[in-house]
């Protein structure tokens, strides 16, 4: 029996074919729920703006206007320079306004006088300008090449003009090139040589007055030459009160003997070496 395979597997003539696609229902979008929180915060944003922007717009105000007007600078812990000096380097006048003052740059501008160690500037209102100055203490002059006066730290600070008091010891053996060439060396001799001045300012009978010159030797150390006849008394570069001390006993013994005297040896830890000529 013959079978006619054409029609196995097709649908029966004149019959639709069920469609297998799943019909979806379509839901209207709520975009109030979406637009809603974005205009709350679009509305936060624009009103944070606008606060800011009037804030900004008083500041400014504010700013170019003078409610603070400057009234007076005061000027505190100054020895050697003058009110009129440090005001004139502060470049602060009279009227202006308080809050637009820099005061970094106004220390900056009085720092620039080589007397001013440090300085503090501060506002005060309604109207006034502080300026707090520490002045260097000269402690020495020192020839390097120029004279310089040095101050307590072992710092050259300021070249001598004319006027300017001489009535220092001075110091030598030191120049300027040294600082280029080896400044951690040349400081700490710098630094050794204001240690020394501060101990003859403390010791019995051998005092900072009866020394004209600290001469320094990078080999030897220091050598003090005396106020009277320039006897050099060696004393190296450490122990400077152990060493003062031993010879402010026999200072005023030897100072009789002078004449006959070629130098003095102090740079000994148990010992006075003195030569005679």
């Amino acid at each position: 029996m013959m079978t006619d395979l054409r029609h196995i597997g097709s649908p029966p003539k004149n019959k639709k074919v069920a469609s297998n696609r799943l019909k979806v229902k379509k839901e209207p979008v709520d975009l109030r729920k979406y637009l809603l929180p974005l205009i709350r915060i679009g509305s936060r944003a624009g009103l944070a703006l606008l606060v800011g922007g009037l804030i900004a717009a008083s500041i400014h105000a504010l700013m170019q206007s003078t409610p603070f007007p400057v009234q007076k600078v005061e000027v505190r812990g100054t020895k050697r320079l003058t009110h009129e000096e440090i005001v004139a380097l502060t470049g602060v006048t009279p009227g202006q306004n308080l809050l637009t003052l820099r005061l970094k740059s106004i220390g900056q501008q009085v720092s620039s006088n080589p007397w001013v160690a440090s300085v503090r500037v501060q506002r005060f209102f309604p109207g006034t300008i502080a300026v707090s100055v520490s002045e260097r203490q000269p402690v020495a002059v020192i020839n390097m090449g120029l004279l310089y006066y040095l101050d307590d730290k072992g710092e050259p600070f300021k070249p001598l003009n004319f006027g300017d008091s001489l009535d220092f010891p001075v110091v030598t053996g030191i120049a300027e090139d040294d600082l280029n060439n080896d400044p951690t060396a040349t400081k700490e001799a710098l630094k050794t040589a204001s240690n020394l001045i501060e101990a003859l300012k403390q010791h019995g009978s051998f005092i900072l007055a009866d020394v004209s010159e600290i001469h320094y030797d990078r080999g030897h150390g220091f050598t003090l030459y005396t106020t009277a006849g320039a006897l050099p008394v060696k004393i190296g570069t450490d122990d400077f009160d152990m060493k003062l001390q031993r010879f402010s006993r026999i200072y005023q013994n030897l100072m009789t003997q002078q004449p006959g005297l070629q130098y003095i040896d102090l740079d000994y830890s148990d010992r006075i070496v003195v030569k005679k000529g």
